[in-house]
């Protein structure tokens, strides 16, 4: 599944295509992925014109100058594809939406999984929405802290890396990037969460924010499905210090072997001589 850094890479890549574009065509090849499309879909978006484009988490609002906003979840393997005017398209049978902007640009949404999802919601209800309502600080922003992810941290008794996975503690982390941050901060991924707080936490933050902007800045990290809007791979996945290295040499002490152990159903890559 795309993690944050994928998800604002595609967000960035649609930004100069939807800001500030009215959109002209909206064609819904099925009536559903993940969930329906909302009633009247199409019909909302067409003669709109977007204003800003957001993530949050691993999610994207467009805001519309309806008053409106639409929210995309590329889920497993989804992706956009972007067609200037007169340009060709090859068709593919998992094609699902198709935009036209009054520039003649077509984004072409492809899911052959169908585990995304686009759907609509009030600008002035964003925050109750139950994607949101619950989410913990956006992992990017200054809210995201040493003292307010040990706040988080207080009294769970869950392993470390299960907490940064859950949603309520930090918004948007996945199993990618959480395994390279303990790493780096050099926490174990089985250390309670509890024990985190207080100096490993402010270890652990920069470490957090680091790793995601070097992937943002890498155009994420393409494993299986993923791509950017332009077509191209991102390219972070050749700069993995644990994830997906069971059995070669740690980068940092250089005389133990990655590991894997299997954490809720997720494999986590670490070091454990490096990481207590």
């Amino acid at each position: 599944m795309p993690e944050l850094p994928e998800v604002e890479t595609v967000m960035r890549g649609l930004q100069p295509h939807l800001e500030g574009r009215r959109i002209t065509r909206v064609q819904l090849n099925r009536k559903d992925l993940r969930v329906p499309f909302p009633r009247g879909f199409a019909k909302a978006l067409e003669g709109a014109r977007v204003e800003r484009l957001e993530r949050r988490a691993k999610y994207m609002l467009w805001h519309l100058d309806t008053g409106s906003a639409v929210i995309v979840h590329l889920g497993m393997s989804g992706k956009f594809t972007i067609y200037a005017k007169g340009d060709e398209a090859i068709p593919n049978p998992h094609d699902h939406v198709i935009i036209t902007t009054d520039a003649g640009t077509r984004l072409i949404y492809t899911d052959h999984r169908r585990f995304g999802l686009m759907s609509l919601v009030k600008q002035s209800e964003i925050d109750r929405h139950p994607y949101f309502a619950a989410m913990g600080p956006e992992p990017l922003s200054n809210a995201f802290s040493g003292p307010a992810l040990s706040e988080r941290l207080k009294g769970k008794k869950t392993p470390i890396k299960a907490a940064l996975l859950d949603q309520r503690v930090v918004a948007g982390l996945g199993n990618i990037y959480v395994c390279e941050a303990l790493w780096r901060a050099k926490i174990s991924p089985r250390r309670l969460a509890a024990s985190v707080a207080g100096a490993r936490a402010e270890r652990l933050v920069p470490a957090i924010k680091n790793i995601l902007n070097e992937a943002i800045a890498s155009g994420g990290s393409t494993l299986r499905d993923y791509a950017r809007a332009d077509g191209e791979l991102g390219y972070f996945q050749h700069r993995f210090d644990v994830y997906d290295r069971e059995g070669t040499m740690c980068h940092s002490c250089e005389t133990t072997e990655i590991q894997r152990l299997v954490q809720s159903g997720r494999s986590t890559y670490f070091c454990p001589k490096c990481q207590r």
